[in-house]
């Protein structure tokens, strides 16, 4: 479905929400490029930061993502955090963009979402051969060898299914919270468009978490041994 409101890069047309992806991109580059000056230099980096800087925002999150890593995947959690938090800024800030009156964000389209599911589905996959090998294709097969022509289809259809709801539950969210927001701040410019606002970014922020989470629960399902 379609935005047809008047944004910034509506003159992208159809693609938009690659136009939008790129501006939440080259933020992020930013950042990064300006945490990573500070941290360059060894003898500034092992200084602490007063107030709340770039760097700390930075280590605070990575901190956060680092633990709920530590408490889904467990051991070599540290291995996934960069594929975790890249999910959780990357979908925050898209989600957030939409707060800013003339952007449509990127998340309330799903072939964006979608996109971002496929990329959690061969991730955790990947992983999973990686530190399997060939057993991993036991996932696939059930507790029992007998059971297995019964469990393959069942299984190769829940896998196949996952990139899809990722999609659609951060694509569906993103939509309505993005289209009540508008509807609101058009009926009225005061007071009742600051409470959705404000609860459009307690969404922005939920739908994050819950995406990179339920990736973390992937990696570690495709990481866990078959008994047997």
């Amino acid at each position: 479905m379609e935005h047809h409101a008047y944004t910034w890069l509506s003159g992208f047309r159809e693609y938009e929400p690659v136009a939008t992806a790129v501006v939440v991109v080259l933020f992020l580059v930013a950042f990064a490029m300006i945490v990573r000056s500070r941290l360059g230099d060894p003898h500034h980096a092992l200084e602490p930061e007063d107030g709340l800087t770039v760097r700390n925002v930075a280590e605070i999150f990575v901190e956060g993502i680092s633990s709920m890593a530590e408490s889904v995947i467990g051991h070599h959690y540290h291995t996934y955090v960069p594929l975790l938090a890249t999910f959780f800024v990357y979908i925050l800030l898209a989600n957030l963009l939409g707060l800013i009156p003339g952007f449509s964000p990127p998340t309330s389209h799903f072939q964006m979402t979608f996109g971002l599911g496929l990329v959690s589905f061969f991730a955790y996959h990947a992983y999973g051969l990686k530190a399997q090998g060939a057993s991993y294709l036991k996932h696939f097969l059930g507790p029992l060898l007998l059971l297995a022509p019964l469990m393959l289809p069942i299984e190769l259809v829940s896998h196949a299914f996952r990139p899809i709801s990722l999609g659609i539950r951060l694509y569906a969210n993103m939509f309505a919270d993005h289209a009540v927001i508008d509807i609101f701040t058009g009926l009225t410019h005061w007071v009742i468009p600051v409470i959705f606002y404000i609860l459009g970014a307690f969404v922005c922020v939920v739908q994050a978490f819950v995406f990179t989470m339920l990736t973390a629960i992937y990696i570690s399902l495709g990481l866990a041994h078959e008994p047997g």
